[in-house]
Formats: C-alpha cells, structure tokens, sequence
C-alpha cells in the first residue's frame, strides 16, 4: 500500500504530464484537492490541545483561564525565559536546543484575565512532515486563541519558515475565514452561486467540492476566491488564528530598528525589556471585553468583573457562570452606555460591550 507521500508523488507526476487548457481546468482543479485533502489527512493524529481534562502530560493540556496563548518559535528563540517572565511557570533554560521537550504552562494574570500561556518546542523545517515531533507541537498551536511567534534579533528569516509549517498544518495566520457557505442536501447534485467575477469556472468549483466529499447541495461565494481559499472552505481541519510577531535579545543588536522591516513587538525577555509592551498587545490581539455582574436588589457597581470576548453574548456570559446559572435565568437587565435607559430589559443574544453591567433574574 502507498504511503500518503508516494500518493502525493503520484498525483503530482500526473499533473505534471497534464496540458492545462479549459478542458482540463476540473480535473486538475480535482486533483490538487486531492493533493490537499491527503496533506490533511497526513496532519491528522498527534496530540491536542484539549478542551477536557487534561491526560498524562506531554502534549496533552487542558484548556484554562480566559484564553490560551502559544509560543511559537525556533530553538533558543528564548521562549522559556519569555513565559517565565510573563508567568509563574517554570521552564526550563539553557544556552543549547530543544530544552523545551514538552509542553509547560504559566498562567498570566492581566487586568481581569487568567491567560493561560504555554511554551512548547522548538519549531524546526519539517515540522508539518513531523519532524522534531513537529506534528504534536503543530496541534498545539492549533488549539491558540493567539500565537506569539518569536524568534531572536539575529534570525528574523525564521519568521517565514515558521510561518510556512504552521500554513502547512492548516494553521492561516491574521486572516479571516472564507466567505462561502455550504448547504449540503440529500440528493440534486451541485448548484454554485456568487455576486462576484470568479477566477474558478463553476464546474472547475463542482469537482473540487466532490472531492472533499460535498456531493449535494448549494455553494454561495461571497468573495473572489482562489483556489487555495477554496480548499480551506471545504476542508474541516482548517483554523484561524490570530498572532503576534515578536522579536528577542534586541539589546544584542543596538541598530535593530534600522535592520529589521515588518510589524513586530521588540523584547530582551533576559532583562523584561518590552515585556509589558507584550502583555498589552497580548490583550487587545485577544479582544477581551470586561462586563460587571449586577446582584439582583444591589446598586449597579463594578465590584464584580467577568472577563468576555468581543462578539460575545449575554447569553455566553451567563453560560461562563455555570450551566446551572444559565439554564434557571429567564431575564437579564444592562446599564451602560448601549443601554437606552438604566436597567433596560433586553435579548440574551445581546453582544457585550466594554463596562457594561448585567443583571440576570430567574
């Protein structure tokens, strides 16, 4: 039986050999889904970042806190140092590669949040094939509310190739998903839809669709796609993280400034240089909102705050309290500035708004 590189290999000589031309547009359009679809199923596996409880260390870590950040770099990138200074963790530091073996957690407390931070190997080229256990560091990345990808003033060219293992993994970095909405149906075959010029005939879009298994249904583009974004709508395992860019040890390098192009936070994590600057990008690349709970019969106050996430509902804010909490609360007043007046009765799928304060009632 052929592994899935021999298959890919495969796939790839015959395209190779294929004439591109309107005619063939679906069939090649099919097999690079094919392509993509095998390079998926190669990532499946590893460990994960789980929203349960946790199992016997390693790469296995449970979700905590109000968000989860992951520090994405090369070895000696100094991300140890980094989430020690950032938490009450203690990794491991040394002057040599891969001290970092497994995945350790710290928790930072910022403002309202518990931020959950965790430092995790060293990112190698080849980590999507599985190299350096590169496989088990990418599905932890996978499981970010926001990557810290750093690494040090003399290696900024790592950006890219980090950036590259974590596209391969499935992983978009700073974008958002694609605007294409699949209604799949029992039988009818395929119907494709869109406002805009596509670059994609609509039978090119058909045959990629069945490969990823879509056989039925409706598809609607809501931008001009490509064929990449086309292949991230209909494959399950994509996710889309934001991330921060963060460059290390800048007091080795007085002119980095004058060497460095791009948008990235400048840190010495050795001496906390830029360390709060960090923190506070940290916070608003996580879109946290703070909301105040209100205890029925009590003078709204901001003695009691819940931290929420822009987008958000009232509805998401109850649940956080407890299942039990949400399930018994039947109305739920607000005061603040989107409140038309103090105590205004509203929707439990109102969105949070920073400063706002909510009373729930049975």
């Amino acid at each position: 039986m052929l592994t899935i590189d021999e298959q890919i290999e495969q796939i790839e000589e015959v395209l190779r050999k294929t004439p591109h031309h309107k005619a063939t547009n679906g069939f090649i359009g099919a097999m690079r889904a094919k392509i993509a679809r095998l390079r998926d199923k190669q990532m499946d596996g590893g460990a994960l970042l789980r929203q349960g409880s946790g199992g016997q260390g390693g790469f296995t870590v449970k979700k905590q806190g109000d968000a989860t950040v992951v520090l994405v770099g090369p070895p000696s990138a100094g991300k140890s140092t980094l989430i020690n200074q950032l938490t009450n963790a203690e990794s491991k530091v040394a002057p040599y590669a891969f001290t970092t073996v497994t995945v350790v957690p710290g928790m930072l407390k910022h403002n309202e949040a518990y931020i959950q931070i965790l430092d995790i190997p060293g990112l190698i080229e080849g980590a999507k094939e599985g190299k350096g256990r590169g496989r088990e560091v990418l599905s932890v990345a996978k499981g970010a509310d926001l990557l810290v990808i750093m690494t040090d003033v003399k290696r900024v060219s790592a950006f890219a190739s980090m950036v590259k293992e974590l596209d391969g993994a499935g992983i978009r970095i700073n974008e958002e998903p694609p605007k294409v909405l699949i209604e799949k149906k029992i039988s009818g075959g395929l119907e494709v839809f869109s406002n805009f010029k596509q670059p994609i005939d609509k039978e090119t879009i058909k045959e990629i669709a069945r490969e990823f298994g879509i056989k039925n249904g409706t598809i609607t583009l809501q931008e001009r796609i490509s064929q990449k974004r086309l292949f991230d709508a209909f494959s399950p395992n994509r996710v889309y993280v934001p991330a921060i860019f963060v460059i290390n040890k800048i007091d080795m390098e007085p002119n980095y400034k004058q060497m460095i192009d791009g948008d990235f936070v400048a840190i010495s994590a050795d001496n906390k240089m830029g360390v709060d600057t960090l923190i506070d990008e940290i916070w608003k690349a996580l879109k946290f909102v703070t909301v105040y709970l209100v205890k029925p019969d009590i003078e709204p106050d901001f003695s009691d705050p819940i931290v929420m996430k822009n987008g958000e509902t009232l509805r998401d804010v109850s649940i956080k309290i407890g299942s039990d909490f949400a399930s018994s609360k039947k109305l739920v007043k607000i005061w603040g500035t989107t409140a038309k007046f103090p105590g205004q009765e509203v929707s439990f799928d109102t969105k949070v708004v920073e400063g706002m304060q909510i009373r729930f009632l049975s």
